[in-house]
């Protein structure tokens, strides 16, 4: 087999690398990373060796993720302030695959977030499982683990993670429309108009890592994150940011939910991600550390925003 051919082999497999780096990383940048190490190893292989190439390439990229996840958590219990996975916009092959509900939940910032409760080696069964179908057998052989073994981790797995609460389904007009409505309760300067669209349980958790100050820890109740979202969002002629730079908002998907996207000199300086549920906005998880921003900026430059959204402050 050629390089050239060799190279395309392993770029037909790319797109389902860097979905299952993701998953497992919550991290955008660390999961370009993990495959590209993947796709070095894969040159320096011997190809006659390898039989199946994908599961060949699955098991590298997961023992890599394996290694990945046990150092991330160290560097979690040194990071400032609160810490929220890496966000996404809509059309990235880190989304797909999203034909069931289970995929497409697999990547909200919620589930990522609720993710960090597994152990590295809990979370891999889980994602293999659950969001790409890999049999029970399949995923042993990839961990060197018993077939038993892995339906018990398995099972703890999904234990650490029930009570997730479903999500509504957005397309692109709902999520400008819920993004707007957000907004336009945000700026009112009334609480009340933003516990309404609100549940009774909703929280709000903010990354700004080191570079912007944001909640020591999660607020809860509708009242407190309203509260704290008329303080955070006050009306003004012209919002600028700390280097006098014109804000822009715009309503955009961004791991599969309704995101407010903000925007200075045509760089994304937040993103604010809307967990909506049938009852109302269950969770607000606000990024504004601009090294989890990195690659939503470079999805930006090839993006379509459409109009932004009203100059309401």
């Amino acid at each position: 087999m050629s390089l050239t051919s060799e190279t395309d082999l392993f770029e037909s497999f790319r797109g389902r690398l860097s979905a299952i780096a993701y998953r497992l990383l919550g991290s955008a940048s660390d999961a370009e990373d993990a495959v590209q190490e993947t796709y070095l190893r894969w040159q320096a292989a011997d190809r006659d060796a390898v039989e199946t190439p994908e599961a060949w390439l699955t098991k590298v990229l997961t023992n890599l993720c394996l290694n990945q996840l046990t150092s991330a958590r160290a560097r979690r219990e040194t990071y400032v302030g609160q810490w929220l996975p890496e966000p996404v916009l809509a059309g990235s092959p880190m989304l797909g695959p999203a034909d069931t509900v289970e995929q497409r939940e697999s990547v909200s910032i919620a589930m990522l977030t609720l993710m960090e409760r597994l152990t590295a080696k809990e979370r891999v069964v889980y994602v293999l499982r659950a969001a790409f179908g890999y049999a029970h057998h399949e995923i042993a052989e990839l961990l060197d683990i018993s077939e038993a073994n892995c339906q018990q981790i398995h099972r703890r797995a999904k234990q650490h993670l029930a009570g997730a609460r479903a999500r509504i389904e957005v397309d692109e007009a709902a999520a400008r429309r819920i993004v707007e409505e957000f907004l336009a309760a945000a700026v009112s300067g009334r609480t009340d108009e933003l516990v309404r669209l609100l549940t009774d349980d909703a929280s709000i958790i903010g990354d700004g890592g080191a570079f912007y100050p944001t909640l020591n820890r999660p607020l809860v109740g509708a009242e407190r994150v309203a509260t704290f979202v008329r303080l955070a969002v006050k009306p003004s002629d012209t919002k600028r940011d700390t280097f006098g730079r014109a804000l822009t908002p715009f309503a955009a998907i961004v791991n599969g939910r309704p995101a407010l996207v903000v925007t200075a000199a045509d760089r994304v300086v937040g993103i604010v991600v809307l967990e909506v549920t049938a009852d109302g906005i269950a969770a607000v998880h606000a990024h504004a550390n601009p090294d989890k921003l990195a690659y939503a900026n470079r999805q930006w430059t090839t993006h379509e925003p459409g109009d932004p959204l009203p100059t309401l402050w």
